[in-house]
């Protein structure tokens, strides 16, 4: 397939009148689109306003997807206690299997081509089924919580580890690698340090597993975990071992010097949630400080219940104005450097090779992106339009690997039943919300 119109290849690299060649999997070939059509004839010929990488949600809660507005104008701790955790606690099988569905479903038509998917205690492997058949790139985990958690969904470290392991033996490296297991503490508000060690002993047993968890993203959370520990967030994290190259952070919003250090040094990954930070009034998380050490950061929606869309694009948007108002400066974090987030960096973190740009040789994980809309007329800059402007349902065609999962032309959702999971999700008693 050839997929034509104005390339952005990378923050960097934006062709006009260019064009994406896909063979299989991966890309053939990228450049001007007249040479390259009178090279590859034989090639279907697809045209977009905008030919772009797909996004990756760097953090994301796919199966809380159920939950969407239970919980608006809540403090976190409460948010999580009182709504999202009763409701994950009360997901069987078939709930879980649902909500990863509709959340992937979301994701694909908006976008998402990669996501790393914070799951649940329970049934994660209906999630990871969900991921396989849909086609998405995903790195994704059953969560462990061990302590200060509901009846529901608080485990025995030595079980949930044993069950951690089952997943990655069944799951990791699935569709030809294209889903991946991370090992996933929920926070240190909920795991003991058994749990946690238990997890890096467990993610440096198996090649290519990482771990996901989230951090310092509420000034309560860290004051629970300091008054247990002794010690902030970060500070105790990196002694348990959930520091590195392998480990993504969520959120660390509320971070020391200390704390900064480590994560630069260490190699740790961070993923920014902009909207949920501001929707939950978590505070603001110091992007451009993170940037000018070295430290990769990544983009993610969080869930649902917290944002309401995983819709990158609203994140794109946020984290560049959410970090020039923090710093009053119109120049931090640019849309170059908010688009990289959201691809390159957040197939970093993620772990995923030859992911986030269009390259030739890299996998073809391409979006075909509608400009025949008021709000991208003039088209002055296509990489400005695609962080400030563009909308998840500009989106036209969404591949990975070289599958069209998505096909807004010819039938919308090629790998999931839209009009099934739509249906049963309005149908769907979710636990612990009244009609």
């Amino acid at each position: 397939m050839l997929l034509a119109g104005t390339v952005v290849a990378d923050p960097e690299t934006v062709i006009a009148d260019g064009a994406v060649v896909v063979e299989g999997d991966a890309i053939a070939a990228v450049g001007d689109e007249a040479t390259l059509r009178d090279r590859y004839s034989d090639h279907e010929r697809r045209e977009f306003g905008i030919v772009a990488p797909g996004t990756v949600g760097a953090h994301v809660h796919s199966v809380q997807s159920l939950g969407r507005g239970i919980a608006d104008d809540t403090a976190l701790l409460d948010w999580l206690n009182d709504h999202v955790l009763p409701m994950e606690a009360g997901l069987g099988a078939e709930g879980m299997r649902l909500a990863a569905e509709l959340g992937y479903l979301e994701c694909i038509e908006s976008g998402v081509t990669t996501v790393i998917d914070h799951l649940s205690v329970h049934h994660a492997d209906q999630a990871l089924e969900a991921a396989v058949e849909s086609g998405i790139r995903a790195r994704a985990g059953k969560v462990l919580m061990d302590t200060n958690a509901p009846d529901g969904l608080r485990q025995d470290a030595e079980r949930a580890l044993a069950e951690s392991e089952v997943l990655i033996w069944n799951y990791h490296g699935a569709a030809d690698g294209r889903v991946r297991y991370a090992v996933t503490p929920r926070f240190a508000v909920t795991c003991t340090d058994e749990c946690l060690r238990g997890c890096r002993e467990l993610a440096d047993e198996y090649d290519g597993v990482r771990i996901h968890t989230h951090a310092s993203e509420n000034t309560d959370e860290i004051a629970v975990v300091e008054e247990r520990t002794g010690e902030r967030n970060v500070e105790y994290l990196h002694e348990v071992g959930l520091t590195g190259e392998d480990v993504i952070l969520a959120h660390c919003v509320h971070t020391d010097e200390t704390e900064r250090e480590i994560i630069a040094e260490t190699g740790t990954h961070v993923t920014h949630c902009p909207s949920s930070n501001m929707k939950l009034a978590s505070g603001i998380a110091p992007v451009e400080d993170y940037l000018s050490r070295g430290v990769n950061v990544a983009l993610g929606n969080d869930g649902p219940p917290c944002n309401n869309t995983l819709d990158p694009f609203t994140e794109l948007k946020q984290a560049s104005l959410l970090a020039k108002i923090d710093a009053l400066d119109p120049t931090a974090v640019d849309a170059g450097t908010v688009l990289r987030m959201a691809t390159r960096n957040g197939a970093a973190a993620a772990g995923f090779e030859r992911v986030g740009a269009l390259r030739e040789g890299w996998k073809a994980d391409v979006l075909g992106i509608d400009t025949d809309v008021t709000r991208a007329t003039p088209l002055h800059d296509p990489v400005s339009h695609l962080v400030f402007a563009a909308h998840g349902d500009d989106v036209r065609l969404t591949m990975v690997d070289g599958e069209v999962l998505y096909d807004e032309s010819r039938g919308g959702h090629r790998t999931l039943d839209a009009d099934r999971i739509r249906r049963e999700a309005n149908a769907f008693d979710v636990p612990g919300v009244e009609d």
